[in-house]
């Protein structure tokens, strides 16, 4: 299969999309946690519950009829393989736990990849929206539209006083994390965001890694998200993540033009460096690979390196993991052979940048 091709086929469609400020906010995301009354929650329920939820929220519910231009479809997971269900992971479609854990999970899935419903995992639900840019309100408006198109099918495990009931006490209440992931490069380098986040933390929001709780924060990739969930309703909590990310987008934004203006030669090396060893490499471990697309994709929002898109980092970000360097290559891959094939993949789409190639789905000129 060519890159171009698998490029088309591995990115999500939403992915390919421009949002508000997509310079340094990738991706904005809704989740709910909801259970359904009368059965025991996924962590204690015995085989044949799980196994009966499982089977009625993807055969018995009418998938199409959510939205007629969106309709939803049903994946079980002992139906992928291994590697497949990590490509999921890898795409932020399902989390570890579902990957790898969960007994009768399933996904419910729209063809954009935009909205998903994990089945089974640490709840009966978790359903997301996921939207490119800065578009948190965008995002709850539809999660709204999902959750109130299920609560018409199933009924929810709702407590007056404690509102919706989860499996792990942080999500009783409204049941919603909301998160944005952004990059932050200028305030690493300028050693700012270490002093920021106590501050991000004293209101009730977490700074995360890339694949949340516990993940490391690679490529200067950042997931700012709230912890509250009692309490508050969720156009609250909402309301005062996007104020934070607001304060971070401007000082964001300050950095980098503090770095263009002091230290613009120093910047232009190391970027050009960068692109240089994503180029030429034929060995490239994830970590640098990371931090090396964060340095061209900052080149690229500061106008330093033209003729390449900026989408790059969305693309190889999800297109260098290990599960779906794999599955590019058909094959079980060693860690050195995944490090080679990473700089190989990387090397062909710079190739198809310079050749002005036109990806299908969200070109580059």
């Amino acid at each position: 299969m060519s890159l171009k091709k698998f490029i088309a086929e591995a990115v999500s469609p939403w992915m390919k999309q421009k949002g508000p400020a997509s310079d340094i906010v990738l991706s904005s995301r809704i989740r709910f946690a909801r259970n359904l009354e009368g059965y025991p929650f996924p962590v204690t329920a015995p085989e044949e519950s799980a196994q009966t939820l499982m089977n009625y929220t993807t055969a018995e519910i009418d998938l199409s009829s959510f939205q007629a231009e969106r309709p939803l479809h049903a994946v079980t997971m002992d139906r992928l393989s291994s590697n497949e269900r990590r490509i999921l992971v890898e795409k932020h479609l399902i989390s570890p736990y579902l990957a790898d854990k969960s007994t009768h999970g399933a996904l419910l899935l729209s063809g954009d990849e935009s909205i998903s419903i994990m089945i089974n995992e640490e709840d009966h639900l978790r359903l997301q929206c996921l939207l490119p840019g800065f578009q948190l309100k965008e995002g709850l408006e539809t999660a709204n539209k999902v959750d109130d198109w299920l609560e018409g099918k199933v009924t929810y495990a709702y407590d007056e006083e404690l509102g919706y009931l989860t499996s792990c006490p942080t999500n009783v209440g409204t049941g919603m994390r909301a998160s944005v992931m952004m990059h932050l490069p200028a305030l690493v380098m300028t050693q700012q965001l270490n002093r920021m986040m106590p501050a991000v933390n004293q209101v009730g929001l977490a700074v995360r890694g890339i694949y949340g709780e516990g993940s490391e924060a690679l490529g200067n990739l950042f997931q700012i998200s709230n912890q509250v969930t009692l309490g508050k309703s969720e156009q609250d909590i909402v309301d005062e993540l996007e104020g934070v990310v607001d304060q971070l987008l401007q000082q964001e934004r300050k950095a980098r033009e503090h770095l263009l203006n002091t230290s613009r030669l120093q910047l232009e090396d190391r970027m050009y460096r960068s692109y240089g060893q994503l180029r030429f490499s034929r060995i490239m471990e994830s970590k640098e690979s990371a931090q090396r697309l964060s340095d061209v994709r900052f080149a690229i929002d500061a106008g330093l390196l033209q003729g390449v898109s900026g989408d790059i980092l969305n693309e190889l970000m999800v297109l260098t993991q290990p599960a779906m360097l794999q599955q590019y290559a058909g094959a079980a891959l060693s860690p050195g052979e995944r490090d080679e094939r990473r700089a190989s993949l990387i090397r062909e789409r710079l190739k198809l940048e310079e050749q002005g190639d036109e990806l299908s789905g969200g070109g580059s000129e």
